[in-house]
């Protein structure tokens, strides 16, 4: 797109500090319902907001680049968690340590948070050469695009389609030309129909018909309070939006850490004040390293840009 859309990156902001908060291992812990909540919808509406700013309208040569510097730093990452959760005593933890099973969990199936980055670069792909190589009517395209997405899923084993279908969503609603806030209406009433489906555990799945409901009206509740927000507010939201392929790599090492401030939040029973502390920490630590591969010239070699962070 040639703007942002401010509404969207405030959207991302919120989904990827629900993600740095809920990696917390105590938080999760000590809230496991408002985890499997979260864990409903929030990366479920970023894969629909991915699927809706993919970029198609551009050559093969720079579509491949993009997803080029997309996968260098993911593929970094993941190794560097792969060997972390071989050394530290974390929940997936692995015993040895292999050429396969680097290949296997770089291509196949990642660990931590970086399948997100896997199940994005699989879709863009299949959505770029369907959609710039197929020529066909747009529903015959998005049709195939689904299928596609399907076999890829259940036959090839590479992600998971309960994921995948919410950016096949993020694609139609871009290929239907409408707004995106046109089809997720901000409402203050859609927190009663969310109230009420989070009120039965077997809704809490995002491969259901409740869980893509709850994620849509997680949406449009989001939406609605970003109408109320302090302009102040609104602008760190839109920094943060700007900002969240960092927070995405760099926060499992930030996460790590938090662990070392817990004996001194004990005092606080409800775990908020570790989790807020957490959450700054961790958000604060990942733009810092970004910044400073900007100022070394780490960047252009990391993710195929002079700066990495955006200001603007």
């Amino acid at each position: 797109m040639e703007h942002r859309i401010r509404e969207l990156d405030y959207l991302k902001s919120i989904f990827i500090l629900l993600m740095v908060a809920f990696h917390l291992v105590y938080i999760g812990d000590k809230y496991p319902y408002a985890k499997q909540i979260v864990y409903t919808f929030h990366m479920s509406a970023f894969l629909i907001l991915s699927g809706y700013l993919t970029n198609i309208q551009t050559d093969a040569g720079n579509f491949l680049k993009k997803q080029l510097w997309i996968f260098i730093p993911y593929a970094c990452m993941e190794t560097g968690y792969v060997i972390m959760s071989h050394i530290l005593p974390v929940r997936e933890s692995v015993s040895e340590i292999t050429p396969t099973l680097l290949v296997y969990k770089i291509f196949v199936k990642p660990m931590g948070t970086y399948w997100y980055l896997h199940t994005l670069i699989i879709c863009c792909t299949i959505y770029y050469c369907i959609f710039r190589y197929i020529h066909a009517t747009t529903i015959s395209r998005i049709m195939l695009f689904g299928v596609c997405l399907f076999a890829t899923s259940y036959f090839g084993g590479l992600m998971a389609f309960a994921n995948a279908i919410y950016f096949l969503a993020g694609v139609i609603i871009r290929q239907s030309k409408l707004p995106f806030t046109h089809i997720f209406q901000a409402s203050f009433l859609a927190l009663v129909p969310i109230a009420m489906l989070c009120c039965f555990p077997d809704n809490l799945n995002r491969g259901t018909l409740a869980g893509i409901t709850i994620t849509y009206l997680a949406i449009s509740t989001l939406l609605y309070i970003h109408r109320y927000l302090p302009e102040f507010i609104r602008q760190y939201f839109y920094f943060i939006g700007r900002n969240t392929l960092v927070i995405l790599l760099f926060s499992p090492i930030f996460t790590i850490l938090c662990k070392t401030f817990l004996p001194f939040l004990l005092f606080e029973p409800t775990g908020m004040l570790f989790m807020f502390t957490s959450v700054f920490f961790t958000t604060m630590g990942c733009l810092a390293m970004a910044w400073s591969m900007d100022k070394l010239h780490l960047s252009r070699f990391f993710f195929g840009k002079d700066t990495i962070l955006s200001r603007q």
